[in-house]
């Protein structure tokens, strides 16, 4: 049953902009986009750390922990993967209104579903980033063991053995997780993001 006809949306009396005013910082949505293993979360979490020691109220949305709660009801079919998204999406925009940064790390392996959380978030407020690595690379890596179990069949629908990974075709940054340490690759964001003056 489609309840969205019933609903009338509720402005708050707290604004966005009163709310980073508060926060004395902006807010937006770091998008972390790629393989698993390539360093997404781990990059992640040592920037939200950094943010954080700077007094910049962040989050980070990790994939498994949203797939442990939010996200649970949720398979690796193409169609779950897409609402995976979208539901975070719409979390990421939430952050945003609180005047929190958002970092989220998740495969998000098509550019359709990436595009449209770009909508749903606002283009302004959205930063791209690709943390790109060789699947050879994430392969050796496999921290989690999954590729090892997808080759051998024990998962199915693994992005990047049978279900595809889309580049991103114009990402805001590229930070290539085979060249460089996660030191080096959260200075790279943090210099993009005082290039921008976002921080």
């Amino acid at each position: 049953m489609n309840t969205q006809h019933n609903t009338v949306w509720h402005d708050s009396s707290i604004t966005k902009e009163d709310r980073r005013k508060l926060n004395n910082h902006s807010s937006f949505v770091l998008w972390f986009t790629g393989l698993s293993g390539s360093g997404k979360s781990t990059i992640a979490n040592a920037l939200a750390k950094v943010l954080y020691e700077r007094n910049i109220r962040n989050y980070v949305l990790d994939g498994d922990n949203i797939r442990n709660g939010l996200n649970r009801d949720l398979s690796f079919s193409d169609e779950d993967r897409t609402e995976n998204i979208r539901r975070i999406s719409e979390v990421s925009k939430l952050f945003v209104d609180n005047g929190t940064v958002v970092l989220t790390a998740f495969i998000s392996p098509f550019i359709q579903d990436r595009e449209r959380a770009k909508e749903i978030v606002s283009e302004e407020e959205f930063i791209e980033i690709f943390v790109s690595c060789p699947i050879e690379e994430c392969e050796k890596r496999d921290p989690k063991g999954l590729y090892s179990k997808a080759r051998k069949g024990e998962i199915t629908d693994f992005t990047g053995i049978d279900s595809p990974y889309e580049e991103p075709v114009s990402p805001s940054l590229t930070i290539h997780t085979n060249e460089k340490n996660v030191s080096e690759s959260v200075d790279a964001i943090l210099a993009y993001l005082q290039k921008k003056k976002l921080i």
